[in-house]
Order: C-alpha cells, then structure tokens, then sequence
C-alpha cells in the first residue's frame, strides 16, 4: 500500500495537521514547522505510508538527513513531530500499535564554544575612560558584569542598598528558578560602583525603578536591551574594534578564572549553574587556551 505521490502532500499529513490544528490549538507557525518535518518523512518513505515504517526505518532516515548535512537540533525536531504522528496513528486511528520513533535519538550536534575575550581585551576594554556620567554608570556595569560573571538580567534587576555590599567586597543576586547566591565584587568594580553612586544621587522614596542601581537619563531602570546596546556602543566608540555582547563577560569571566584556578566547582557556584555540565563548557575554551599556547611555542607542534 502506497500513499500519493512523494512529491505531493498525502491525505494523512493533511488530517494529522487538521488535527493538531482543531483539537490540540497548535499555532499557526507550530503547523508550519510540523508540515515541513512531515513531508521530509514522506519523502524520505518514498512515499510509502506512516503504518508501513519500522524503527529500522526511521534510524535509517534519521542517518540520512545527519549524512544530508542536517545538524542535530534540526533532526531532534524532525523526530519529535514524527513521534506525534505515530502517537496519532495509535490513539486516534489505530493502524499501528508501536511507536517505531519512540527510542530513536538525534546525533548531537556540535558544540559551539561561547565567544570571550582575552584577559588583555577586558582590561582594554574596561580600562577606557568615561566620558560623561552615563558611560561613569556604563563602567560601573561592565566592571561588575567582568568581575562577577553575573547574568544580564541579574545586573538589570539591582537595587541600591539591596544584594550590594562594597565595603565587603559582595554582590547578592537571585538567578534562575529563583536561587539566591552571593558572589564577589573585585577592587575595580568597587572603585567603579562608588564613582557611579556619587553620580547617580539618592534613590526617589516610593518609587519601584526609583530604587534600580542603574537607571537611564530619566530615571527609569536600565532595561536588558539599553545595557546590551550600551556595551556595543562603549566597545565602538573606544575603538576596542571587537563587537562585544553581555554574555561575552560573563563567559570571559568564567573562562580566565577557570584558567587561573583550575576549580570548575567554584566556578559553577559563581555562575550559579545547577548543573556542573553547564561549567564543563569553559574547560573546553581552557584547552583552547592551551592548545594555542602550544601550537605558538613547542618547536615540534604544528605551525599552521
């Protein structure tokens, strides 16, 4: 038994999709993305239908689409509007009894390191001179963003007199799923923060952003986006000559403490990471670090 063509849209893709659209209210963009996944699996059966494949069919396409040049993500989601449709065929029609998707998994995909600046760079970089009250606040950010690896939400959600201690040297923020931790704040970024309060004056009684560590011209909290476009704009207008985003100093931070203490545990509680395999990441930029390090100075290693 065959469906239609390959080439056309078989009458089981039209009714499962109807399907996720009347009774599951699946948006519009969600049936988009399902349409396109489905007719790959019709193509990839050369048309044969849906209740016919087997799980050694559906390994076999999912080593196609890899082989293809599609990355791992990509296949995940392809598997998983697969693994619905055959629910379907299940529940709702009951052509089939076993879900041949069910235990099949996507090959991972490569894992793209994040971004950071060298240890020379962040000191280029924070070491530029303010040149007006705002960029006296800019500096207290970025100072504190390098010193602390906060995330930027973390940074945008501070209040003066609350979670910020500089005479102690500590920062207390609350991060994802509510956790609180404190971290420290390096002698820069004191320096930084003290020279920003002198100019930002007292918080406005009553108010709920009058309270923000940092606020804009009019008083108003820095949101995420003003920081972001903040940072870009202090790297362009200093001619640091590198396009620099929030996470960059975050990831820096971690990084070069990595690399100087060697401590991925301690890194992690600063990061506020729940789970040590959101760490391992920066132990590979380290062996990147190394491994330049290297290739520049042994005499036998590989001079590109």
């Amino acid at each position: 038994m065959r469906a239609s063509d390959a080439g056309e849209a078989p009458e089981w893709l039209d009714a499962y999709l109807d399907y996720l659209g009347t009774q599951r209210r699946a948006a519009p963009l969600t049936l988009e993305h399902y349409r396109r996944d489905l007719v790959r699996l019709h193509r990839l059966a050369d048309g044969r239908v849906p209740a016919e494949l087997g799980v050694h069919d559906i390994r076999r396409f999912v080593a196609r689409l890899h082989a293809q040049g599609l990355e791992g993500r990509s296949i995940a989601r392809a598997l998983s509007a697969w693994r619905g449709l055959f629910r379907w065929l299940i529940r709702q029609r009951g052509l089939i009894r076993v879900n041949p998707a069910e235990g099949v998994r996507a090959p991972k995909s490569p894992q793209h390191l994040p971004k950071v600046l060298s240890p020379d760079q962040a000191k280029a970089l924070l070491d530029a001179e303010p040149d007006d009250r705002l960029e006296v606040r800019d500096r207290a950010m970025f100072e504190l963003f390098y010193s602390s690896g906060l995330r930027l939400a973390e940074l945008a959600g501070l209040d003066v007199g609350e979670g910020l201690d500089l005479v102690e040297g500590l920062v207390t923020v609350r991060g994802k799923r509510g956790k609180t931790r404190a971290v420290p704040v390096g002698t820069h970024a004191v320096q930084a923060l003290h020279a920003w309060l002198a100019q930002r004056g007292a918080p406005i009684p009553g108010s709920g952003d009058g309270r923000a560590l940092f606020i804009t011209r009019s008083g108003g909290r820095m949101s995420p986006s003003a920081i972001r476009s903040r940072l870009a704009r202090w790297a362009k207008v200093h001619g640091f000559g590198v396009h620099v985003h929030p996470h960059m100093l975050r990831h820096s931070f971690a990084s070069h403490l990595l690399q100087s203490s060697g401590d991925l545990r301690a890194v992690q509680e600063l990061l506020g990471h729940a789970s040590i395999r959101s760490t391992q990441i920066y132990t590979h930029l380290d062996f990147q670090h190394l491994a330049k390090v290297y290739d520049a100075a042994h005499p036998r290693a590989k001079k590109g």
